[in-house]
């Protein structure tokens, strides 16, 4: 029996061009950027020698710049999740990976293939991009995750420094300081940016808005109110807390509910392409009695398709909103 590995050397290419883009990642900013530290990357980046102005100015400066830049061709799709997961690579700088890793993909598949250059050059954009772009996906994931769990810890936080008589700007560098990334350099910056006279409710605002995170627009909208009104902040913040933690309870509960819907619909979505895959490479020769003929293209097409269309139902049938 004749095998085929060119499948295999494929996936393997996509998963040394996602790996290179991880290590690369790694390689230019090293250990600080990742997010399991205990010691967050604003304080890393001060231990090192730089001033709070120099940190504060870079640190704005990464979370800043990809929603700035969505006016880029092609890179709007990508610069929502590069803004979520904080990458701190340039928008240029990402662009340029992304044809770096396709001509990465391009030698690999030059060198284990036997395709057609037309056919290497658009597999190898595809992955190229595709890599970038689920790389940025799993990062902004992750980070939203950890956002979301680490918030009830936090407000709890300062509702115990206000009621130990702390202002509610050191209750913010508290945080600061003791929880760790993402949410200790988020509010690490509304600290300094507090510090250089900004309002802290506008800060809590614009960090809210750039993350597109419902409990963190309770909190500003909580400290804003207080601010205007004035009341007891310890009590607000403290029921606040409860709620948030409610909310993730719920999230967490519905997540396990789920959790085999889930399954089931990416074991359905990805049956179909892993048994093609499958079948070129025990038999390469199966489909050779009817590739030819003139119904094959239009058929290919048909199913390609409906498994697309099998896949985006399946997505949105699982992803229950609470």
């Amino acid at each position: 029996m004749e095998f085929s590995t060119a499948p295999l050397i494929y996936g393997l290419v996509a998963l040394g061009v996602f790996l290179l883009v991880e290590g690369l990642y790694l390689t230019v900013f090293g250990k600080s950027i990742r997010l399991d530290r205990k010691v967050n990357r604003r304080l890393a980046l001060l231990e090192k020698g730089g001033n709070r102005e120099q940190v504060l100015e870079q640190l704005r400066k990464e979370m800043g710049q990809h929603l700035k830049s969505r006016s880029i061709p092609l890179y709007s799709v990508l610069a929502e999740k590069a803004q979520k997961a904080n990458i701190a690579f340039s928008p240029k700088a990402l662009i340029g990976i992304m044809v770096a890793m396709s001509g990465v993909a391009y030698i690999g598949l030059t060198i284990g293939t036997e395709a057609e250059t037309p056919v290497r050059l658009l597999v190898a954009v595809v992955m190229g991009f595709g890599s970038v772009f689920v790389w940025v996906n799993k990062k902004a994931k992750k980070r939203m995750d950890l956002l979301e769990e680490q918030l009830p810890d936090a407000v709890e936080l300062m509702v115990r420094s206000l009621r130990v008589g702390h202002p509610f700007s050191a209750a913010i560098g508290i945080v600061a300081k003791e929880i760790p990334d993402p949410l200790g350099t988020e509010f690490g910056v509304i600290a300094d940016e507090s510090a250089y006279g900004r309002d802290v409710g506008d800060s809590l605002k614009a960090l809210a808005e750039r993350m597109d995170m419902q409990d963190l627009r309770f909190l500003a909208v909580a400290v804003t109110i207080q601010q205007q009104s004035g009341g007891n902040l310890a009590e607000v913040l403290d029921g606040l807390a409860k709620v948030i933690r409610s909310r993730f309870k719920l999230f967490r509960r519905v997540k396990a509910i789920t959790a085999e819907a889930k399954w089931s619909g990416m074991f359905l979505s990805g049956f179909p392409i892993a048994a093609m895959i499958m079948i070129q490479v025990i038999k390469p020769d199966y489909y050779d009695e009817v590739k030819e003929t003139a119904y094959f293209i239009p058929t290919a097409l048909v199913v390609g398709a409906v498994l697309t269309i099998n896949v985006i139902y399946m997505k949105i049938m699982v992803n229950i909103k609470v």
